[in-house]
């Protein structure tokens, strides 16, 4: 079933579909040009350039600590000048396992951003919970929520998800139509914990779970809308430890970002506007050297 959207303004369009500081390939911009234009193509490019950390030694793929560390590259600009290091040809080429960029479902979801949005497409990326990794938990993860112009409505993508997983998984939705109730947005995950509708340790990911983590993937998801794409494991002021106390100034700026986020549409000038006003929500400078 689709959920009801906000039909979106042309300034919110217009925004998603420029690039934003991660996903600016910069000098590598050339390596973006002649990608095929339909969604499922690529998906298929960015999984055949890519493998996912956690999943590389069930595909036969062992992986070095060196080759661990390219999970840490920020910047599309990195990752394609790496990802051209690990083998020049034009990405639309498959890789062999061991020439693959080694990601995670942030990577996968950043990389189809940019090269969505440098073809004028507007697209972002969600972080929150899929349903789909294991029964009965919500377990960390990204997406890609591009706008289709010809439905007229966001469609949240799946770009991890190649037959390999989809059969491993049992998958049985489609992973370029990824369903509201499969992909729970750390918005809606933090209300669901806060209401005490679901309880805080079914969110998380290996023996990482608890409202903390939900606190954390709420505001990525808050920085991911204003095209500031974190890393999974970035951690500074609202991004709390298992430890860590909120204060009550802390929780009300948590529900109200959880608010905004829910409906992006209705709610982006106050999304723009939170995030330039309290610097609480802005970056580590030294990300940026």
């Amino acid at each position: 079933m689709l959920r009801e959207q906000t039909a979106p303004h042309i300034d919110l369009l217009n925004y998603y579909a420029q690039l934003g500081p991660m996903t600016d390939p910069q000098d590598q911009a050339h390596r973006l040009a002649d990608l095929p234009t339909d969604i499922p193509s690529l998906v298929k490019v960015v999984q055949g350039v890519m493998i996912h950390i956690f999943w590389a030694e069930r595909y036969g793929l062992p992986l070095s600590d060196e080759r661990k560390q390219e999970v840490n590259l920020r910047f599309i600009p990195k990752i394609l000048a790496h990802i051209h290091e690990l083998d020049p040809q034009p990405l639309t080429v498959p890789r062999d396992l061991e020439h693959k960029f080694v990601g995670n479902c942030r990577d996968h979801t950043t990389l189809l951003c940019a090269m969505l949005r440098h073809q004028g497409i507007p697209a972002r990326g969600r972080c929150g919970f899929g349903a789909y990794f294991n029964p009965g938990t919500y377990e960390d993860h990204w997406v890609c929520e591009y706008w289709n112009a010809a439905q007229q409505r966001w469609i949240m993508v799946d770009a991890q998800l190649d037959q390999f997983q989809r059969d491993d998984l049992k998958i049985t939705f489609d992973p370029l139509d990824v369903p509201p109730d499969q992909f729970i947005i750390g918005g809606r995950a933090w209300q669901l914990v806060r209401s005490g509708d679901v309880a805080p340790n079914q969110f998380g990911i290996f023996e990482w779970r608890g409202q903390w983590f939900v606190q954390n993937d709420l505001v990525r998801d808050f920085l991911s809308l204003n095209k500031i794409e974190l890393l999974p494991w970035d951690g500074w002021g609202l991004m709390a430890g298992p430890e860590d106390s909120v204060s009550p100034d802390d929780l009300t700026l948590l529900d109200r970002i959880a608010a905004l986020t829910i409906e992006p549409e209705a709610s982006f000038d106050d999304i723009r506007a939170l995030y330039a006003s309290d610097p609480r929500l802005h970056t580590r400078p030294e990300w940026w050297v």
